[in-house]
């Protein structure tokens, strides 16, 4: 199903216009199946040479409905479509651009006729949407308009589907377009993660952790990750929906926490590590192993009794570390492996901790 769309603007400094009118022809490939066509009240206002070109001016648009009273109409239209339209760039640009303002995340896949119908139809004198149509025969109503433009499109469309016997450009096009919405939906992940130190979880589509991964920069970590070019890589990025993670407030605890969570979700894109099998003792066998904590004020505690590990716990207060008590509460488990114990003695001969407390 495909939405053709053609969106008039104020003009002025990109990224700064405001839509003026918007028209949207919902496609089946064989017939308009639906149809939204509004003037805009974009709340600022209109350049004079777009005044000169459209028609449409401030007192035109004044009573118009505002973008937010018009979005839940074009997220229903539009949903589940590919959104087609003349120099796409520009319109989806826009379009996004309104529903950012309205703290929305729009994204569609596109596909522009422009460089359709260059494939399709080439060595035509120009391009633009005008003359292209005149080119091959299509009339088009009120140029410069929305509701003009996008019924023109909709019938350039229509040609450009009878051209491509073969499917071959559509399905490209529609495959490069899905690239360019799995970068921005990959960058939208990114951007969620926190610049701290800790864990991160990389999600599919059902939520199981396909990967995990570390950092004293989780976000710079993921970034570095996903830019790689790695058949395992683009596999990831092809079935990654979310990600969550887990701040440690250190290096220290990432290892201890990426641990946990490699044996307990045993992540099917993760390599398979070199386990440690000599033994790992501590010079004190009951001990806390105190760490920063997750933010200013706080501390991390690795708990070892009888030279085997406990737990570890994150605690603001004094009175927590100093009463076992209650300490044990707050303790999260971790498994005395020797990979583990080799992870906080090596912190502690390297000196990455804060203190020992001796019990």
């Amino acid at each position: 199903m495909y939405v053709i769309i053609d969106i008039e603007t104020t003009g002025g400094q990109y990224n700064q216009e405001g839509i003026t009118e918007i028209a949207i022809y919902k496609y089946d490939g064989h017939d308009i199946v639906d149809k939204f066509v509004s003037l805009v009240n974009p709340q600022r206002p209109i350049q004079a040479f777009v005044v000169n070109l459209t028609g449409i001016s401030d007192k035109m648009v004044k009573r118009a409905p505002k973008f937010e009273e018009v979005a839940k109409r074009i997220i229903e239209i539009t949903e589940n479509c590919i959104l087609v339209a003349h120099n796409a760039s520009f319109d989806y640009r826009v379009l996004r651009l309104e529903f950012k303002r309205l703290g929305y995340d729009y994204q569609r896949n596109t596909l522009d006729t422009v460089e359709l119908s260059k494939e399709l139809i080439p060595d035509l004198p120009s391009y633009s949407l005008g003359k292209l149509c005149k080119s091959v025969g299509i009339p088009i109503a009120n140029r410069h308009r929305a509701d003009g433009d996008a019924f023109a499109t909709v019938s350039l469309f229509e040609l450009l589907l009878q051209k491509d016997v073969n499917n071959k450009i559509i399905n490209q096009s529609i495959k490069d377009f899905s690239e360019v919405y799995k970068k921005e939906k990959i960058n939208s992940i990114i951007s969620k993660t926190p610049t701290t130190s800790g864990v991160f979880y990389l999600h599919q589509e059902n939520g199981r952790v396909m990967y995990i991964g570390k950092g004293k920069n989780m976000r710079s970590k993921i970034s570095q990750l996903l830019a790689k070019k790695s058949k395992k890589i683009k596999t990831i990025q092809s079935k990654l929906a979310s990600v969550s993670f887990d701040k440690s407030g250190n290096y220290t605890l990432a290892r201890l926490i990426f641990n946990q969570g490699i044996a307990k979700h045993k992540p099917r894109y993760n390599s398979n590590y070199y386990h440690l099998s000599r033994p790992v003792t501590f010079e004190n066998d009951n001990m806390l192993v105190i760490c920063e904590g997750r933010k200013i004020g706080e501390k991390s505690v690795v708990l070892v009794i009888e030279g085997k590990l406990q737990g570890f716990a994150f605690t603001n207060l004094e009175k927590q570390i100093t009463d076992l008590s209650i300490l044990n509460k707050l303790m999260l488990p971790l498994d005395d492996t020797l990979d583990n114990r080799f992870i906080v003695k090596s912190s502690i001969d390297l000196k990455r901790i804060k203190e020992i407390v001796k019990l």
